[in-house]
């Protein structure tokens, strides 16, 4: 594992943000704000860490599962009320408000994405 800044890795990222930014601030319900969105956000996680570490790509892509399966089972402990942010928009945006296992399929077909993306040879390790 060797730090270094990679600009298209970056690129992506900024990308994947702001089409999270438009989906969070004009899509209120459906598919693309509720799966859609799961999705792209663990791509978009995988892309941002891809910016600054070189390693093998299936390393990162499961780093960023475990994170992301992480932060959904934390919503079924309720994390924002012990933390007292239930009324916080940014921090509800952020961790959610409810455990789905919809969420948990989305984020794993997005890191198998990841995986095929690579596979075909889009990116390099």
């Amino acid at each position: 594992m060797n730090f270094k800044f990679n600009l298209f890795n970056f690129l992506l990222f900024l990308l994947l943000f702001v089409i999270e930014i438009v989906i969070a601030i004009y899509l209120k319900q459906g598919f693309i704000r509720h799966t859609f969105g799961d999705f792209l956000v663990v791509i978009m996680l995988y892309y941002f860490i891809k910016s600054f570490i070189k390693t093998k790509s299936i390393y990162i892509a499961l780093v960023v599962l475990i994170f992301a399966y992480c932060v959904e089972f934390l919503q079924l402990l309720n994390i924002l009320d012990y933390l007292n942010l239930r009324q916080n928009t940014l921090a509800t945006l952020i961790l959610g408000s409810h455990f789905s296992v919809q969420d948990l399929i989305a984020y794993t077909l997005g890191v198998i994405s990841i995986y095929i993306i690579n596979k075909i040879g889009f990116q390099n390790e």
